[in-house]
């Protein structure tokens, strides 16, 4: 019978979707620039094609049987650096407090000090939680829509605008709640090691 679940990871580095999430990344510079630079619809035009790319190649890769361990880590990096530099950008551009910066990176810092621990004992990244997608999503979402409301004015966009914020405050809260769950989880397995030992 066929598995519904995604194909095992391959040890392999060139496939097509690690192509696309490297394209992802190489297009981080180019939208930080742009957003800090408040040339916003092209920024815009450049999230958008990161966004749908991230769908793409988590879909090539299950339908075509090339998931890989790189891009199992490629992919995830690629999500935090896009929403870590746009944040660096929109605080430059005076659109988003330095603080809400400050929060998100420091979550980011402590998960990759995580990974580099767990490597210590042979383990992989942790399995997405739902709440690191929920929150990663939001700000996907929050981010675009907090650069459309500051590159239009009017009424409605200043409602945008008080709307994307609250979207991206939800992010960060649970970017910080699936943070503290990856965290107890991998002490978890390490406490785990120890008693193997």
């Amino acid at each position: 019978m066929e598995s519904k679940y995604s194909p095992e990871a391959k040890d392999t580095i060139w496939t097509i979707p690690n192509a696309i999430s490297l394209m992802r990344i190489a297009c981080i510079p180019f939208i930080t620039v742009l957003v800090s630079h408040r040339h916003l619809v092209l920024s815009l035009l450049l999230i958008l094609v990161s966004a749908l790319s991230d769908g793409v190649d988590g879909y090539i890769a299950r339908r075509f049987n090339q998931v890989s361990k790189a891009g199992q880590m490629l992919d995830p990096i690629a999500d935090r650096m896009l929403i870590f530099f746009t944040i660096l950008a929109l605080g430059v551009s005076h659109i988003l407090p330095w603080w809400l910066l400050i929060v998100v990176g420091l979550r980011d810092l402590l998960m990759a000090g995580l990974i580099l621990i767990l490597a210590q004992y042979d383990y992989g990244p942790l399995p997405v939680h739902f709440a690191g997608k929920t929150g990663t999503a939001l700000l996907m979402v929050g981010i675009p829509a907090l650069i459309v409301a500051d590159a239009w004015s009017g009424s409605m966009f200043r409602v945008l605008h008080l709307i994307s914020l609250a979207v991206v405050l939800w992010g960060v809260f649970f970017y910080w709640f699936a943070g503290i769950l990856y965290i107890r989880q991998g002490m978890s397995l390490m406490r785990e090691e120890r008693r193997h030992e």
